[in-house]
């Protein structure tokens, strides 16, 4: 199901990952994925990569193993958001009473792990995705908001050199612009190269008697003083994770300077749903060749971009009542048409823009196979007192246009009160198969797989009590929300 353009890409990045000499080594990598998906992720894992997925305690993430030659498989997973090398994981560590002791144990522990297959992994995969030159400041790993979390870093001014471990690292574009001067190889005695790092640390848990900065500070001035790397909190190298869920601890080395889910969108909302979250909605639908599949609330075009890349033997209708929405979608889709046209990739794609009236679609009766769409969440757009006339008239119209019998519906939503109501006004014409709660910028939401019956539109009570009439479907563009 993968894209000619994801094809391209693999190619590449087969070709430089198998083009090394070094040994094969097996190494564990952790995954963070929008919670709720974990099995969704776990399973595109298997079908993918072919090993098995362990689900973490720790929602929102997922560990595999994976041998440093089929490592650039990693970076063509749809439902991941960032990649981490494991260093090492302990699932019952044994903090100490006070504070002090183990901020001490922690600042031991630095000196003890085997770093040495982790940074291998690390330059390694160094070579097989481009880096900018400089990067984000806070694009370490998300953690859930609803937790006891703090994101804490490592900074220090004094600038520190580690000749060895310059020497065995590959020439990437991971140097910074200071270091400009990294052609200097044909020079007798080139200087060392400074490696830059920080130390991030999720904490989730109320047991213990340290904060996440402090863990950060002394567990990073360990490693400062092991590698004698200089820590920089903004244009660093090697990111550090340490990873604490109550009694679990991971240690890791991350591996994507910022989130996979950064893909596809060029012109962005005042909402923007996330493309690793629309693609473990579309897998929830199981889309199939042939499938008509309809957005009528596309805000960017999220939802649909996904899977014409993913799933391209579909066919997607994407539209929006507000033209300003529209218009991101049609500039969404020519940035990955070009995009592709310069990789030397069919530039098609399989869908098409609409603006209309979201309770009055020119689309015709029992013609969609799938609807999936970003429902208002009446936060940041729209309000929740619009929803309860909104949510009834949308899901009529939907199933209206969507095939009885086989027809399915993939809805996410926050205002699950107004949702749950709507349904039960639709006189049986949708029933309820699955829901899939998901945290989507720290409000829990759900993800609703809805099954169209085979009742006759037109023929069940609710037509009685609402016409098809045109309902204020002002912010249409939707409350999407970057998980967290």
């Amino acid at each position: 199901m993968s894209s000619q353009e994801d094809g391209a890409a693999e190619q590449d990045l087969e070709t430089e990952a198998t083009g090394g000499d070094n040994d094969i080594i097996t190494v564990t990598v952790g995954a963070t994925v929008p919670t709720g998906f974990e099995h969704t992720a776990a399973e595109e894992v298997k079908e993918k990569i072919g090993v098995d997925a362990r689900i973490s305690k720790d929602r929102g993430r997922i560990y595999f193993p994976i041998t440093t030659d089929k490592l650039f498989q990693v970076h063509l997973l749809r439902s991941v958001d960032n990649l981490f090398v494991v260093v090492e994981e302990y699932d019952h560590y044994q903090f100490k009473q006070s504070k002090e002791e183990t901020l001490a144990e922690l600042q031991e522990l630095a000196s003890k792990l085997p770093w040495t297959n982790a940074l291998e992994v690390w330059k390694l995969n160094s070579t097989l995705k481009k880096r900018k030159v400089h990067r984000r400041g806070g694009n370490g790993t998300k953690v859930k908001p609803n937790s006891e979390t703090i994101d804490a870093t490592v900074a220090d001014t004094e600038q520190q050199e580690l000749p060895e471990a310059a020497e065995g690292q590959t020439k990437t574009e991971t140097t910074l612009d200071t270091e400009a001067n990294t052609q200097d190889s044909e020079e007798a005695a080139p200087k060392a190269k400074v490696i830059k790092f920080r130390v991030t640390c999720n904490r989730a848990g109320d047991k213990h008697s340290f904060s996440s900065n402090e863990a950060a500070r002394d567990f990073g001035g360990a490693v400062q003083e092991f590698f004698q790397w200089k820590a920089d909190m903004t244009k660093f190298d090697i990111e550090v994770l340490l990873n604490i869920h109550n009694e679990e601890v991971v240690v890791g080395i991350a591996l994507t300077e910022e989130s996979l889910h950064k893909r596809n969108i060029s012109h962005f909302g005042p909402t923007t749903l996330r493309p690793t979250l629309c693609y473990g909605m579309l897998r929830l639908c199981k889309p199939q060749a042939s499938d008509i599949i309809l957005d009528p609330m596309c805000g960017t075009g999220t939802i649909p971009l996904e899977g014409a890349i993913e799933f391209p033997s579909s066919f997607y209708i994407a539209g929006d009542n507000n033209d300003m929405a529209v218009n991101r979608t049609v500039n969404n889709t020519r940035h990955i048409q070009k995009r592709r046209a310069d990789m030397g990739s069919a530039s098609g794609l399989p869908i098409d823009t609409v603006q209309w009236d979201l309770c009055n679609l020119p689309i015709r009766t029992s013609s969609v196979d799938i609807i999936i769409t970003d429902m208002p969440f009446g936060k940041r757009m729209g309000s929740k007192k619009k929803n309860w006339d909104l949510y009834p008239s949308c899901l009529r119209e939907m199933a209206r246009v969507c095939r009885p019998g086989s027809g399915k519906a993939v809805l996410l939503t926050q205002d699950k009160k107004c949702f749950g109501k709507a349904i039960s006004r639709m006189g049986g014409l949708w029933r309820k198969l699955h829901t899939v709660w998901v945290n989507v910028g720290g409000l829990h939401a759900g993800v609703y797989l809805l099954k169209r019956t085979g009742a006759v539109f037109g023929q069940t009570p609710e037509d009685v009590y609402e016409s098809r009439g045109t309902v204020n479907t002002q912010g249409d563009e939707k409350d999407d929300r970057e998980l967290s």
